[in-house]
């Protein structure tokens, strides 16, 4: 039998076209089912089968850490054809599919995609009614063009022609990849000829036609994966784990917004799963422990007299948070409002310098859409001036001794006045995401602070010496920045676990999962 070069080394699936076959899959034997049937794939690893016919096939590949479904399906999918690729769906209930075919869609000249005739059979028969298919790959008409359908979950679909017929040369070998990045929650496509690439003194035409680069050739695809394929494969969180898995070696505090954090097992006098529903409002005066057993006990204060909606507890929280609980805070300014949780006076907190070193870390979100006008709010500190720590090399001795805030940018500033110096060698991080949890960790050795955003050093590390924190017997506050010893507005967004550790900690020692 004729074989490729790729046979046995590059899994691969074929599908016939309309110069390969007539009729429907169910034709019987023909010249292509002789070369390109199932017996050309029986050894092939990512094989799962063919439909009795032996036009359709099924492939699995592995990328990504995650399994992919692949549908090649014949260029007239009969109603049996279609009932085949529904088993095959349903035996692979939880994986993505990628379904590709000769005849899909077809476009006009600006790239815009329409359904065909044989499309609209294959949307309405199998694609629409089946979540797991959220990219759809054909051929046959040119130009190339795209589009996206909402299937009947409410999903997009993408649609795609990959078709270079018209091209120099009858598309010289003309290649499209489809580069999947689960980090960046994208598809990233690009077109070009391998065999045009590889020509020695090449002419101009050849030249030009290297690499397309159209808007329906070269694009990038933005899929929120986790969400996409959420109603078929929802994402293993971790379970939540309970505070005595966190309360490493010098923890001086930890905080949780949980069954476990709460005093008494909840608020308003009763049990937390009871009166902690999402968004319920969370009293002042309310008390979230510090589970350290160190007397650091935060207690909740609303802000200028704010309303019981500017702090409300949440189910929302980090993937990887320990607690499966946060508070969302509905801070403003213009006029300020807010709310903060503080220790209370004589706590160890307020006078803790934390010379040998420390790591703080919390989780947060900041809402989206993100409205209004939020710049230089904080997210924790301690309250108390710079004047009255005795400093005045900084910004102003009406700054805090030591805080952590948002910017109107959106990046992150942690400003701190050592015990040793008399300036405030501060840390900027990059614009940090909207709409998404984000961990932040302040980790001081006793010589310079290093901060981490989701487990990476940022770029804008203070280069200066800094050794412990100028606290001045004053509270430690969660949801706020104190200036001139006055809370402004209060943050805006969630805010989940929060602990502070009396030395430096490594990158797999943070709260998030290892």
């Amino acid at each position: 039998m004729f074989r490729t070069g790729i046979d046995g080394q590059l899994p691969y699936s074929v599908l016939a076209g309309n110069h390969d076959v007539s009729g429907d899959d169910q034709r019987g034997d023909t010249p292509y089912l002789r070369t390109f049937g199932p017996d050309r794939f029986a050894g092939s690893e990512t094989y799962r089968g063919a439909s009795p016919d032996g036009y359709n096939s099924a492939h699995v590949v592995t990328g990504a850490g995650r399994d992919w479904l692949v549908l090649a399906l014949d260029w007239r999918v009969s109603d049996v054809g279609i009932r085949w690729a529904r088993r095959v769906l349903a035996d692979h209930p939880t994986l993505p599919a990628i379904l590709t075919t000769h005849d899909l869609v077809w476009a006009d000249e600006s790239g815009e995609a329409t359904l065909s005739e044989h499309g609209r059979h294959l949307w309405d028969g199998l694609i629409r009614d089946h979540d797991q298919i959220f990219l759809a790959i054909g051929g046959h008409y040119w130009p190339c063009g795209r589009t996206t359908l909402t299937n009947d979950a409410g999903n997009d679909v993408h649609l795609h022609i990959a078709n270079y017929q018209d091209r120099y040369y009858g598309g010289a070998g003309m290649l499209r990849t489809y580069a999947f990045d689960l980090v960046r929650d994208c598809i990233d496509v690009e077109t070009f000829s391998p065999w045009l690439a590889g020509r020695k003194d090449p002419t101009p035409l050849e030249v030009e036609s290297v690499e397309l680069t159209g808007d329906v050739d070269r694009f990038s695809v933005e899929i929120d994966f986790t969400e996409r394929f959420a109603g078929f494969a929802p994402p293993d969180a971790p379970d939540p784990r309970p505070a005595s898995e966190v309360l490493i070696a010098g923890t001086a505090a930890y905080w949780r917004f949980d069954d476990e954090g709460f005093e008494g097992g909840g608020f308003e006098g009763g049990g937390f799963q009871e009166s902690g529903r999402d968004g319920a409002p969370v009293p002042d005066g309310t008390v979230v422990r510090d589970l350290t057993g160190n007397g650091n006990d935060l207690a909740t204060q609303r802000l200028h007299g704010g309303p019981a909606d500017v702090l409300t507890w949440s189910a929302d929280h980090h993937v990887g948070a320990p607690a499966h609980a946060a508070l969302r805070f509905d801070g403003a300014k213009d006029p300020d409002r807010g709310a903060v949780l503080r220790t209370r006076s004589g706590a160890p907190l307020s006078t803790a310098t934390l010379d040998g070193g420390y790591t703080i870390e919390t989780f947060f979100r900041l809402p989206d859409p993100f409205e209004g006008d939020h710049a230089w709010m904080g997210i924790l500190s301690w309250e108390g001036t710079a004047g009255e720590a005795g400093k005045d090399g900084g910004y102003s001795t009406d700054d805090a001794v030591c805080s952590l805030n948002v910017t109107g940018e959106r990046f992150l500033q942690y400003v701190v006045y050592p015990t040793t110096t008399n300036d405030d060698p501060t840390c900027w991080s990059h614009a940090v995401p909207i709409g998404r949890w984000t961990h932040v960790a302040i980790v001081n050795d006793g010589r310079r602070t290093t901060v981490y955003v989701d487990g990476s050093a940022i770029a804008r590390n203070a280069a200066g010496p800094s050794r412990g924190i100028s606290t001045v017997g004053k509270p430690f506050a969660l949801g706020g920045t104190q200036s001139a010893g006055r809370f402004g507005q209060g943050f805006y967004g969630h805010i989940g676990d929060t602990r502070i550790v009396t030395r430096a900690l490594r990158p797999n020692e943070f709260l998030l999962p290892s």
